[in-house]
């Protein structure tokens, strides 16, 4: 491939709400015009930066596992497969609308393998969520036949998967390359397909799902970006959100992170994987609305991820 001059680098994480709604219909058409929006706004940063695209995949992978609960025509659909499955279509559909949005500049999506450690604490403690609520009663239809682990709030039940700590991006090289080659890269989608290396060398799957932010994070650092972007529906994050009360934080830092609650599964893991990210390099990390990237590129919107005056590094998401 031919190598240019690259651009500061910018690792944008689509956020699973800046590509579907909680209240919207999980069609195609609804995630197809989300992508659209979502490749607009990423296409008008491209003059001035390299850009590297993350993204979740909460919605469809959960639609996914009722598909193959509902018609189990293909044995072994273990997580890690629907997880190839469901990154596989969101890349083909953003890669489409990037293409579209732009002229002539390359844009490639790559399937994504991150290696997790099979000892990690995660696998006695599935704690991520996927697929719909239930009834007690219609849950305990499904757990007599899958053995499924489950969380249970406000009176419903939910299937729960270990979430284990990334700790390798195996296609790392390729992304270089792609990068360097003048791709848009989009990658490590739903936080990477999870392996494991086994005694011998070889890998194989995981029956877990990473963390998409994290996952996101550790990217950013291994390939020294200059900003991190985490873009979602919200502008910025809130103290004591979603109450009346609740207002905007303009700066976080380690300590200041150890005072909030926030949202697992949401919030958290943008903070912890911003915080790790800054941490380690000294660079910018942002969380805010897709609409403002540009802003939040300039540090105008959103809200900052910051080195605490204390210097304190990163450590793992409270998963409890």
């Amino acid at each position: 491939m031919m190598r240019r001059k690259p651009k500061p680098l910018i690792v944008v994480a689509l956020g699973g709400n800046a590509l579907l709604q909680p209240s919207e219909e999980i069609s195609i058409g609804v995630q197809r015009r989300n992508a659209r929006k979502a490749a607009s706004a990423i296409a008008n940063t491209l003059d001035s930066h390299d850009v590297i695209v993350t993204h979740g995949n909460g919605p469809q992978i959960g639609t996914l596992s009722l598909q193959s609960q509902a018609a189990p025509l293909i044995e072994g659909q273990t997580i890690d497969i629907l997880n190839a499955e469901s990154v596989g279509m969101i890349g083909y559909i953003l890669e489409q609308e990037l293409i579209n949005q732009l002229s002539g500049q390359p844009v490639v999506s790559l399937l994504t393998m991150v290696e997790v450690d099979r000892q990690d604490l995660a696998f006695r403690r599935p704690s991520k969520p996927i697929g719909p609520w239930y009834t007690p009663a219609d849950w305990q239809v499904i757990a007599d036949l899958y053995n499924w682990p489950s969380i249970t709030e406000n009176g419903k039940c939910r299937r729960v998967v270990p979430s284990p700590e990334p700790h390798a991006i195996l296609e790392l090289e390729a992304i270089k390359t792609l990068r360097e080659a003048g791709n848009v890269v989009i990658c490590a989608g739903g936080g990477g397909i999870a392996v494991q290396r086994l005694a011998d060398g070889t890998i194989e799957g995981v029956d877990a799902i990473v963390d998409k932010d994290l996952t996101a994070g550790l990217l950013a650092t291994t390939l020294k970006a200059d900003i991190l972007l985490f873009l979602t529906d919200v502008d910025a994050v809130y103290r004591n959100w979603p109450r009346s009360d609740a207002d905007r934080i303009k700066s976080i830092d380690r300590e200041t992170a150890k005072h909030l609650r926030l949202p697992e599964g949401s919030m958290a893991p943008k903070v912890e994987a911003g915080l790790r990210f800054v941490e380690a390099t000294g660079k910018a990390a942002q969380i805010g609305r897709l609409e403002e990237i540009n802003k939040l590129i300039r540090r105008e919107a959103g809200t900052e991820l910051a080195v605490s005056k204390a210097g304190q590094l990163g450590g793992r998401v409270n998963k409890d």
